[in-house]
């Protein structure tokens, strides 16, 4: 079944694959130029940025430094993003899309375990996402090395790894509600709510006292704030990402087994 699933969507897992890597080489490829002009994309030139801005860029780090080019413009708001619309299309196609579409009621009635069938199903989201991320990872470090960013594989590898876990996340958020509901479009937004929302209020929120507690509850805390490009692997926040992601994934089966397909 998961090979299936991977067969199904390969057309999918290509072109993602092609778009995050193009955009990353696209935008890498011009560090050298953002490189010469100190005056305008330094710190200097950035604190005139409005403070919205700023925030929403996650505090707009010196662009003319290897990693705080690739903290604000890579893996600050875009790629993190692209990843997530990534991981919901392939959720939405899992069992929501199926049902809609009245195949999956074919596949239930086959002496398959419903409880195997949405853990084969999430196996498959988790592994098309790795896919995309590893050749992703590569272009990445590629382009840093030909550009000189000056920033170490292990750091790359890091953030990498978290744009990775933030994205399942979210994809399992949408394969979960999909399960409960059996519609595409709630599941999707759900998943759009809570992201959008999740990163408002862990960059333009977090100078607002009354919200800024709601940070506990977004995953792009758990993905951003332990700094992974200038500090390495942040395990422990990286944990929690997983952990989410277990139970939303049990949350699933549960959902999916209980409910009659069809209705």
């Amino acid at each position: 079944m998961i090979a299936k699933c991977l067969r199904d969507w390969r057309r999918t897992l290509i072109w993602w694959t092609i778009g995050i890597g193009a955009f990353m080489a696209l935008y890498l490829g011009t560090y050298q130029s953002i490189k010469q002009s100190p005056e305008i994309y330094g710190p200097a030139g950035l604190a005139k940025f409005p403070g919205a801005l700023r925030d929403l860029m996650g505090g707009l780090e010196d662009f003319t430094s290897g990693t705080g080019y690739l903290q604000s413009v890579v893996y600050q708001l875009f790629v993190p993003f692209l990843f997530v619309v990534c991981a919901m299309v392939l959720a939405g196609r899992a069992l929501a899309g199926p049902e809609e579409a009245g195949t999956l009621e074919l596949i239930v009635t086959l002496p398959i375990d419903r409880r195997r069938l949405v853990l084969e199903r999430f196996a498959a989201i988790a592994l098309g996402l790795l896919a995309v991320a590893a050749v992703t990872l590569l272009v990445t470090w590629a382009m840093a090395e030909a550009v000189g960013m000056g920033v170490g594989f292990d750091r790359i590898l890091a953030a990498h790894l978290g744009v990775y876990l933030l994205a399942l996340l979210f994809g399992t958020v949408t394969l979960a509600v999909g399960a409960a509901t059996g519609r595409r479009a709630a599941a999707s937004a759900v998943m759009g709510v809570w992201a959008v929302l999740g990163y408002m209020v862990v960059t333009i929120g977090r100078n607002v006292e009354a919200i800024a507690w709601l940070k506990w509850v977004s995953p792009f805390h758990y993905y951003a704030e332990g700094r992974p490009l200038y500090e390495g692997l942040p395990a422990g926040d990286y944990l929690v990402l997983a952990a989410a992601t277990a139970v939303l994934a049990l949350t699933a089966v549960l959902a999916f087994d209980r409910r009659d397909v069809g209705v």
